[in-house]
């Protein structure tokens, strides 16, 4: 045991100067896991030399301010980060940022955030495989999904959502390591959170397993015990925080601020480890870096077996969709938008073999059933019941998975539950797409506890994601066209009510001219239900002898991405400008002169009537824009 000795103080004392380099970060949880991380790096099957290999071996730090930890492993593994990104840790610009970042980083499998996140996308993994498995073979797609989480992680909603689903499939290639200290930031776990964890996964299908997690034969008899279980596993590892910290063993102060110069050199003293900073022995640089020849071994075998493999070509078709292969269907008459997109998910996964998703327990609401489909893991048709924090976790990493283009749907006004995981598919710049249906106050008898109303706002505001609103079904074919080529997320906020059908523009600007006057007095700018609306409004002004042009907006994202020629092309100065929209809508200030919209929550009654009620209908509209121009 003397050399994982090694090892271990190896990773624990690496990140302790990392950590205290930066002055910055989170000692206790690093010292606390290195024993664990050690022997785990003997069963994880990944290869360094080729990162994105798709039978690798997944492994998510759902702790993520575990970072110094991580930068550590991967370094002594072989990754692409050198000793000197070890030395930048926290700087900015650097590969080694406080909280992992995919993309940026070679190794990190995906962005977790905010705690609990990474146990969701882990699960997520474990489906992911399980569908490319059906899709691919078990011969081509056989790997394991690990997660290292900790109290935070599982004191968070979203990992009981998460793992109740992975119950549900018996996802036995997910292996869970809970990183036991019993501490969190305010002090011992026992102040807010007193669960019997090992009941609480069984009752959820899992096999669970506790252990001394520093004693290293106990750790690799866990492991060994995990690969071959039938069911998803939970390594319960009883640690010490800062383990080998001296008189911060143990203690909260630990977790989240440097341990100070004079405990590091007494605490290398005592482990009899060199008190130089950023010191790698010889022998432990070795042990870990076999994982380069054991990885470049097992990836040849994988080459070996997929090139005689008659799955070799669907797998390139996966990696490689092809968006312009799509027939979509034809619309003839008036539908709503929530319908119309129903048919759209149809065609697109007809010609798109990874088109994958589902809905919150909502899909014959949302439309979102693919009918020439199974539902999972044997067919596309994803179903979560109602989890929707999870599901935003789990279809991003169906999306980093590699051959996915998932979806998920749920009512707009649940958007909030997701709102987390839509944040990180934005920071991280996934190709996810959100169906948010039953848009506006037009959802009606609900009332408005249902009926969102700053939601729009709020998505609109996020960087990285598109936010569509299509007014009408055509509207939602140009929107998908737009969508399926971003590398970002997008959303589509769809309509319960009948929309009709109008004569739709290139949308590829995020807005467009649907009607124009030769002589223009006033200009009317919507998206979604509301153009149609506006439309009856310039009809009965123009009737008056009053011009009215109108803008549809499908997408407002994009439109503030175009250049001042072509906002001034659709925005004439001096002429003044109303924006219907029955949202909060405080973005349209920037272009409007009048905002006509959402001042309040909404009311329940028929969507037509709660409408009138608020003031959405040709009578008002034209009553507030004579009384304002």
């Amino acid at each position: 045991m003397e050399l994982e000795t090694q090892m271990s103080n190896t990773l624990r004392f690496l990140s302790i100067d990392m950590i205290e380099k930066a002055n910055s970060g989170h000692p206790g949880v690093a010292m606390g896991l290195s024993d664990i991380i050690t022997i785990f790096s003997k069963h994880l099957i990944h290869n360094p030399k080729e990162p994105k290999w798709i039978n690798r071996d997944r492994v998510v730090f759902s702790g993520g301010h575990g970072s110094a930890l991580i930068y550590s492993f991967l370094h002594l593994c072989g990754y692409d980060i050198s000793l000197e990104d070890l030395k930048n840790f926290r700087k900015l610009d650097s590969k080694t940022p406080g909280h992992p970042e995919y993309g940026l980083t070679s190794g990190i499998e995906i962005t977790t955030g905010p705690l609990g996140q990474g146990v969701a996308n882990a699960v997520g993994f474990a489906m992911a495989a399980k569908y490319a498995a059906n899709l691919l073979s078990n011969e081509i797609i056989n790997h394991k999904v690990y997660c290292f989480c900790g109290d935070g992680d599982l004191q968070e909603g979203i990992s009981y959502e998460a793992c109740s689903l992975a119950g549900v499939h018996k996802l036995d290639n997910l292996i869970l390591i809970y990183d036991s200290n019993n501490i969190t930031i305010e002090g011992d776990t026992s102040i807010a959170f007193n669960e019997n964890i090992k009941m609480r996964f069984q009752a959820q299908g899992f096999d669970v397993l506790e252990i001394n997690g520093h004693n290293f034969k106990e750790i690799d008899y866990a492991f060994n015990t995990a690969k071959t279980s039938t069911k998803p596993f939970l390594i319960i590892a009883k640690t010490k925080i800062a383990k080998g910290a001296l008189e911060l063993e143990g203690s909260h102060k630990s977790h989240g601020a440097p341990l100070g110069s004079d405990i590091i050199k007494r605490a290398k003293e005592r482990c009899n480890f060199s008190n130089g900073c950023f010191t790698i022995p010889s022998s432990v640089k070795i042990a870990f870096e076999s994982s380069i020849e054991v990885g470049d071994m097992h990836y040849k075998i994988w080459q070996d077996k997929l090139n005689k493999s008659s799955k070799k070509e669907l797998l390139n078709e996966l990696l490689n969709p092809n968006f312009d292969n799509i027939t979509y269907p034809i619309f003839q008459k008036d539908i709503a938008t929530r319908s119309s997109n129903g048919e759209i998910l149809n065609a697109i996964s007809k010609n798109l073999k990874g088109f994958i998703g589902g809905s919150a327990d909502l899909a014959p609401s949302n439309n979102t059933l693919l009918k020439d489909s199974a539902d999972f893991p044997n067919g596309a048709n994803l179903h979560f019941g109602i989890r929707e924090h999870a599901m935003g976790a789990i279809i991003n990493a169906f999306s980093v998975y590699g051959i996915f283009i998932p979806y998920c749907a749920t009512f707009f006004v649940f958007s909030d539950y997701m709102s987390p995981a839509v944040r990180i598919a934005s920071i991280s710049k996934l190709r996810v797409f959100y169906i948010w249906t039953h848009d506006s106050i037009g959802v009606g008898e609900d009332g408005a506890t249902h009926q969102p109303i700053e939601q729009l706002s709020h998505f609109r505001a996020m960087p990285n994601l598109l936010v569509f609103r299509p007014a009408d079904a055509n509207e939602n074919i140009e929107c998908w066209k737009i969508a399926l080529k971003q590398n970002y997320p997008s959303a589509f906020v769809l309509s319960r009510q009948t929309l009709p059908l109008l004569k739709s523009n290139d949308c590829s600007k995020g807005a467009y001219i649907i009607k124009d006057p030769s002589k223009i007095n006033i200009i009317l700018v919507a998206s979604g239900s509301e153009v149609h609306l506006a439309l009856e409004v310039a009809e009965m002004l123009e009737s008056q002898n009053i011009g009215i042009r109108v803008i549809s907006t499908p997408c407002f994202d994009l439109l503030l991405k175009q250049n001042k020629s072509f906002i001034e092309s659709l925005f004439i100065p001096n002429i003044k400008v109303v924006a219907i929209e029955a949202a909060r809508s405080l973005e349209w200030e920037k272009f409007a002169d009048i905002v006509i919209s959402m001042n309040s929550f909404g009311a329940s009654g028929k969507g037509e009537e709660v409408f009138n009620k608020f003031g959405f209908n040709k009578d008002d509209i034209i009553k507030k824009i004579k009384e304002n121009i």
